[in-house]
């Protein structure tokens, strides 16, 4: 009986520690799990830091791109204003602009001092009309800038249609009343007056025309230099720069009339 007793106690241990055996089997088997679960949620974790970190560099990539964005639109704002500006600059200083309405304002002025130098040049004879506006075949009118010039009968020419002369004659009186006007303009005057060449295309009377005419400007000018290779003109100027060439010796000069 005690022997039956002992193994009936020795069996219930071995059942008892079977039982403990399968729970501690179970408890390693939920260790295990919940050590599974642990790394993929610090998996999880770590992914959500990464992705925080992400975010993070473009939410400020965002604020960048917003202060630039603004900065870009005052930028674009004063760049139209800017180029809204320069537009009317460019219509104001282009053809029809200020320098058209300087040239209508200015041309009367030239066209007088031309023909009142011409007057003295040719008797009357020849004059120049300066015209800005031209009418167009298909109706209306264009800005331009013609030189009309009138003969004798007052019949106009075309430039080409007139002798080197009388071409001169007529590039001269202009470009003496453009350069008054200018240095007028410019708050100056003009004190030296060089006229180079160009009697070669005068006939005798054009020669007497073009150096009388320079005789009645003299008192505009402090000086006025004539360079020319005519003969017949020396008489016409007292104070002369007259320049010999040698072929051995070179150019000589010698100053008559002083």
């Amino acid at each position: 009986i005690a022997l039956d007793a002992e193994a009936a106690s020795i069996d219930g241990h071995r059942s008892a520690l079977r039982e403990r055996l399968a729970g501690r089997a179970a408890a390693e088997a939920e260790r295990a799990s919940r050590a599974a679960d642990r790394d993929a949620a610090s998996r999880r974790l770590t992914d959500a830091y990464a992705r925080r970190g992400a975010l993070d560099e473009r939410l400020e990539q965002a604020r960048r791109d917003r202060a630039t964005l603004a900065e870009t639109r005052l930028e674009l704002r004063d760049a139209k204003r800017e180029q809204t500006i320069y537009s009317k600059l460019k219509t104001a200083f282009g053809r029809h602009g200020i320098p058209s309405l300087i040239i209508e304002e200015t041309l009367p002025d030239v066209e007088n001092r031309a023909n009142v130098i011409l007057e003295r040049l040719t008797g009357g004879t020849t004059r120049v009309a300066l015209e800005t506006l031209k009418d167009n075949k298909t109706g209306g009118t264009r800005e331009t800038l013609d030189i009309t010039i009138t003969d004798a009968q007052g019949a106009p020419r075309a430039y080409e249609m007139y002798s080197g002369g009388e071409a001169f004659r007529v590039n001269f009186a202009l470009r003496i009343a453009l350069s008054q006007l200018l240095a007028e303009r410019a708050g100056t005057q003009i004190r030296t007056l060089v006229v180079d060449e160009g009697f070669g295309t005068q006939d005798a009377d054009g020669l007497q025309a073009l150096v009388a005419a320079i005789q009645t400007i003299q008192d505009d000018f402090d000086k006025i230099v004539v360079v020319t290779h005519l003969e017949e003109l020396k008489a016409a100027f007292p104070v002369r720069i007259e320049v010999r060439k040698d072929p051995v010796t070179g150019s000589t000069f010698d100053i008559v009339g002083v």
